[in-house]
């Protein structure tokens, strides 16, 4: 029944658990029975069979509950110490129910006869109560550190009780005082109960995180001796009902007893068999010292195939992991296996870490040449049993560069691997096993690490296109900054404080309705060709060119705290290079350029398939105002622009009065910028 408890748990069953909830049941349907029908429970007085019976599972019990307080202290782990305190009092107490059996050793029944088994098994409902409770650590630590003090006092209790109860000497071997104790007993019997149900209720939950046979062993304990604590309150002496309470604590003792045996047939060692029982923290030191033990003979089998080491020193760390755990034979023998399909696995997991490691650092900008170097160290330690170097085809040439070799290259036997970008050959992959050849396992290996290789070449050709693409259209940095993290080139908006630079030529028409569309044409390229290069080196990013006309905007998408002084100073930058072209062609227009600081909305808008990055807002429409004022081949600033820059650098400027721009309420100060210092 315990094994099917276990897997009832583990699957979520609930008809084995109603069985099982029903035999537990059985017990107290017959003492109701037999309390309604007195004709029933008959009366046998036997009192050397009740002698040998009870001592014969007392004894049992007290050494299963010393074997839990041997473990708890190897482990130490208060729930453990605690449960083998319970078997152990409740136990006891039956030994000295036992001991004063009538005609036995003593000549008639006293009050240590009727009360020694309710106060063991009231005392042990305190114990296992308190043991299925999540202790404190300090708790915890105290009471595995006063474990003989608190053997000690029981012990004491126990012989202080016999002595009371079988020499004569105490009250204890008075004559039994009939109904006067009736109600203390039963107050102490609803009190141990209540506690009973609390301890396999606490188990019960420690066994669906954990299921284990020792932890259904304990739960059904737990509620037998609660239903024989019950049995003891209405049963009457040597009458069915009362030699069912010894049926029920035997019962009780032998399934926790019977519960250990299964565990012991499965595991094949006694080393752990209460380890289930035992607190979280302690399952976890379990299991890292478990852990612990294989991994120190996983390195002895790797140091083994890796350095020669001497073959006795496997043998003599498995021994000792055998002593430390108890392990049998059979069981060294499979902890040896285990640690050589570990070795193995740990081999090969290096060198799939270092396949993973490829992709990672494959996403970084970079020349092919600069990502095998730096690919190269995570490769060397994933395959360390080998000496790799990459080959790269220059020219139509295969060459070796001396920094792509992970070790001495030695004149043996190699497998060479080619990396491939669709169908074109750009290098290799050479392998050299540094003691022996490689075998197809490995062999596999090396041509995924080639294919993973080749991706990643693959991946910064691509980025190096990418990124051309994207500086064509915006600054160095804000490409940087989308090609880091493209979400930012996602859906939707933020209002942002920006600088807005906006510039068209003044008399292009005129300039156009004279001029041959071509030569338009190519002086527009080259006015843009000078003006937008200094744009984005001062980080601005280009939002759009509508004719003769651009707009920039700077602090977006990518952060500048001077974002204003670099608006200023790539407008004053470019109307000097288009005034020194324009010089030397009388006719030719020139640039207004208005710049204006302030709030708005930048963000990317259009459709998942196609969008453009734009900004809206009273910020963008006064520097186009601000531009219409401007003479040609001059920039005017506003106010809040000027106040930035004067923050951060020494500005000149000739106020031209406040304006009144259209869109604009109120009028708007303006200012002609001269000069900005270096």
């Amino acid at each position: 029944m315990s094994d099917n408890l276990v897997r009832t748990a583990g699957s979520g069953g609930r008809v084995r658990t109603a069985v099982w909830v029903l035999h537990l049941m059985l017990p107290l349907l017959g003492l109701w029975l037999l309390l309604e029908q007195p004709d029933l429970d008959v009366r046998w007085q036997h009192h050397p069979s009740h002698f040998w019976l009870v001592l014969g599972v007392a004894a049992g019990s007290v050494w299963l509950g010393l074997r839990m307080q041997s473990q708890a202290r190897e482990r130490e782990d208060a729930r453990l110490l605690l449960v083998g305190f319970a078997f152990t009092v409740s136990a006891g107490f039956l030994f000295l129910h036992a001991a004063a059996t009538p005609g036995v050793l003593l000549d008639g029944s006293n009050i240590g006869f009727e009360v020694a088994t309710p106060v063991g098994l009231a005392i042990a409902s305190l114990f296992l109560a308190a043991s299925s409770i999540d202790l404190p650590d300090r708790v915890a630590a105290s009471l595995v550190g006063s474990e003989r003090r608190l053997r000690a006092a029981m012990l004491a209790a126990m012989a202080l009780w016999a002595a009371a109860s079988l020499t004569g000497l105490g009250p204890l071997d008075d004559p039994p005082t009939g109904d006067e104790a009736a109600g203390a007993l039963e107050i102490v019997a609803a009190v141990s109960v209540a506690l009973y149900v609390v301890a396999a209720v606490g188990y019960f939950r420690v066994h669906r995180r954990r299921p284990s046979v020792m932890l259904v062993g304990l739960i059904t304990a737990s509620a037998l001796l609660a239903e024989a604590m019950i049995t003891v309150v209405f049963a009457t002496n040597w009458q069915l009902s009362w030699w069912l309470w010894h049926v029920l604590m035997a019962a009780g003792f032998g399934f926790f007893t019977y519960s250990a045996y299964v565990q012991y047939t499965r595991e094949g060692s006694a080393a752990g068999l209460f380890n289930a029982i035992t607190t979280d923290r302690t399952v976890q030191r379990i299991r890292a010292e478990y852990g612990a033990a294989l991994e120190t003979l996983t390195s002895a089998m790797r140091r083994l195939e890796e350095h020669g080491a001497e073959p006795g020193e496997l043998d003599l760390v498995s021994q000792g992991l055998a002593l430390r755990f108890g392990l049998t034979e059979g069981q060294t023998e499979v902890l040896v296996r285990a640690a050589e399909a570990l070795a193995a696995e740990q081999s090969q997991g290096r060198r799939l870490a270092a396949l993973a490691e490829i992709g990672a650092i494959g996403r970084v900008r970079q020349s092919e040449h600069e990502l095998l170097t730096r690919l190269l160290p995570a490769i060397s330690a994933g395959f360390a049993d080998d000496v790799i170097r990459f080959g790269l085809v220059v020219d139509g040439e295969l060459e070796f560069p001396d920094d792509l070799v992970s070790g001495a290259w030695r004149d043996a036997p190699s497998t060479l691997v080619p990396l491939r970008i669709g169908d074109t050959d750009i290098g290799v992959i050479e392998v050299q096993r540094r003691d022996g050849e490689l075998v197809e396992r490995d062999l596999a290996l090396v041509q995924t690490l080639a294919a993973e290789v080749s991706i990643a070449l693959e991946n910064v050709r691509l980025y190096r296109q990418v990124e051309g693409l994207f500086r064509r259209y915006m600054s160095p940095e804000v490409a940087a900054a989308l090609l880091a993290d493209p979400r930012q080139a996602r859906l939707g908006g933020a209002v942002v404080e920006i600088t807005s630079l906006f510039a068209d030529l003044r008399g292009f028409t005129t300039f156009s309705e004279h001029t041959a569309p071509q030569d338009v044409v190519d002086v527009l390229n080259l006015y843009f060709g000078l003006a937008v290069p200094r744009i984005l080196d001062a980080g601005g990013t280009m939002v759009q060119f509508v004719g003769d006309a651009l707009l920039a905007v700077f602090n977006t998408p990518a952060r500048q705290p001077d974002h204003a002084l670099r608006a200023c100073r790539a407008a004053m930058d470019m109307q000097e290079a288009i005034g020194a072209v324009a010089s030397d062609h009388p006719g030719w227009p020139l640039f207004r350029v208005g710049i204006n600081t302030g709030p708005a909305l930048v963000g990317n808008i259009g459709s998942d398939e196609v969008r453009s990055f734009s900004v809206m807002g009273d910020a963008v429409n006064v520097a186009a105002r601000l531009e219409g004022v401007a003479s040609p081949g001059t920039v005017v600033i506003g106010q809040t622009t000027l106040d930035h820059i004067r923050e951060q650098s020494d500005v000149e400027v000739e106020p031209l009065g406040d304006m009144v721009l259209k869109g604009k309420e109120k009028p708007v100060a303006a200012y002609r910028l001269l000069r900005i210092g270096a």
